[in-house]
């Protein structure tokens, strides 16, 4: 709850600071004001508190999702340090400010304890991201995805909504802790049927946030129309969060009602997987692949969802920070390769303008080639742990057909990941050496890092959570 109103607090402060700040000085500021948030929200750690009427509940699990969330904010900050530097009619201190806010708005989301602190936290993450997708003003493809993105996300919340009224109808209370206490008290059949009706669909509202197919029909024009940067922070910060509140909703509070949206979980991951690959083999953008990626990855959390084992709280900890580390990356060499093709090439997002990179700009071929890797789950790398984990919960859950689907979806995603390695170091191409400020090559260095230690030793990193 600190963290929450230090950010906010932050968030308001970087309005005025854009008056008198230059752009490098607010990026500084910003980046400043999320490392003070990692440090508020650690030293919660071990302790357990109720807030603002027992509705906000701070444990080591809500703990360790905010910390990767901030994380993730932190360096997308840190991959923005061009945002807006050649338009003097942009103001780059309010789209750090609604970072800000979003990222508030997501810790909202894996900290609740009531049903209206979710919806709260979800708006304040939706109505950030519907004005960042859209902030490339002269852009109709940015125009075109914010309207997509507005219009879709207010019907899902609207599905949200009357999926918790049906809930609250059925347990008298809008109190995570009460309604888990009630539905296990509950025989299932003296359980209205209604209630059945209100969880499911709860679950479509909150697929949707999360891009699982069939909801995910928005991910690929918004991601695609969006400005880069923005992309980045909803494919992880918004994801995160998502999954974090499922994971609460439904493997926690609803535990009791497993029966009732396991196997519904078990089809829409199967679904989700073979469109989100299958779908990203045929793309020739690397951000629409990224995008189709991004949705398959959604089938493989859901799996971890479904097997609700002991260990799948850590598992989705996991997951969502090797794939943060991994999409960070491969977002931010793309972002810095793609501004530089603009104008050189017609088409600056495909993997042709990729060819040839690794032979001027070692660096950054080498750190795209690890998030690649990472993403398609390949030995050594966070991915690869994720997967494995992931896995591993479900196939002691003795859930067999989604796992082979998984693992075969798993050897597609291996091809069209491919596809950019070796555009990037067996392919002859005329990119020059690109200019990357120190700032951003240290970030890059680092989210790097962190996807090769995630791989060389998993079990160090899965026992903190």
């Amino acid at each position: 709850m600190t963290a929450i109103i230090a950010l906010s607090l932050f968030g308001i402060l970087n309005l005025f600071l854009g008056f008198w700040l230059s752009r490098k000085m607010i990026q500084q500021i910003t980046m400043l004001f999320l490392a003070i948030g990692i440090g508020i929200t650690l030293t919660d750690w071990n302790h357990e508190f109720l807030w603002f009427g027992n509705m906000f509940r701070t444990n080591n699990t809500s703990i360790n999702f905010s910390v990767i969330i901030q994380l993730a904010a932190f360096f997308v900050v840190a991959f923005s340090n061009a945002f807006g530097q050649d338009d003097e009619h942009t103001h780059p201190a309010e789209y750090y400010a609604i970072m800000l806010f979003s990222t508030v708005g997501a810790i909202i989301m894996v900290s609740f304890d009531h049903l209206m602190m979710l919806f709260v936290g979800l708006e304040i993450l939706s109505v950030a991201m519907y004005v960042l997708t859209g902030s490339d003003k002269r852009n109709l493809r940015s125009n075109e995805a914010a309207i997509k993105y507005f219009l879709m996300g207010s019907f899902a919340t609207g599905i949200l909504l009357f999926g918790m009224t049906l809930v609250y109808g059925a347990t008298r209370t809008f109190y995570i802790s009460n309604m888990a206490n009630v539905i296990a008290s509950s025989a299932p059949e003296s359980m209205p049927s209604f209630l059945y009706a209100g969880v499911l669909l709860m679950l479509v509202g909150m697929l949707f946030k999360v891009s699982a197919a069939p909801f995910h029909f928005w991910t690929p024009d918004v991601y695609d129309g969006a400005p880069t940067i923005f992309t980045m922070f909803m494919s992880t910060v918004v994801k995160t969060a998502g999954f974090a509140a499922i994971y609460h909703i439904f493997a926690g509070v609803f535990g009791g009602l497993y029966s009732t949206w396991v196997m519904p979980v078990y089809y829409i991951s199967m679904l989700t997987l073979l469109i989100g690959n299958v779908t990203a083999v045929y793309q020739q953008s690397i951000k629409r692949m990224l995008a189709y990626s991004s949705i398959s990855h959604a089938g493989y959390m859901l799996l971890t969802v479904s097997a609700r084992q002991g260990s799948s709280t850590s598992s989705i900890l996991f997951y969502s920070l090797a794939y943060t580390l991994a999409t960070l990356t491969a977002f931010a060499v793309f972002k810095i390769v793609s501004e530089y093709q603009t104008g050189r090439t017609e088409k600056p997002n495909n993997f042709q303008s990729f060819e040839g990179l690794a032979k001027a700009n070692p660096f950054l071929a080498f750190c795209f080639t690890v998030s690649l890797l990472s993403l398609a789950g390949i030995p050594l790398t966070a991915g690869f742990w994720g997967k494995f984990f992931v896995f591993t919960d479900t196939f002691n859950r003795n859930i067999v057909y989604p796992v082979i689907i998984a693992i075969l979806m798993s050897a597609v995603g291996i091809y069209y990941y491919f596809k950019g390695i070796i555009a990037v170091y067996f392919k002859q191409g005329d990119i020059q050496k690109i200019e990357v400020s120190t700032l951003y090559q240290v970030a890059l260095g680092l989210t790097t890092l962190g996807t090769l230690v995630l791989g060389l030793f998993p079990n160090l990193v899965k026992s903190l959570f």
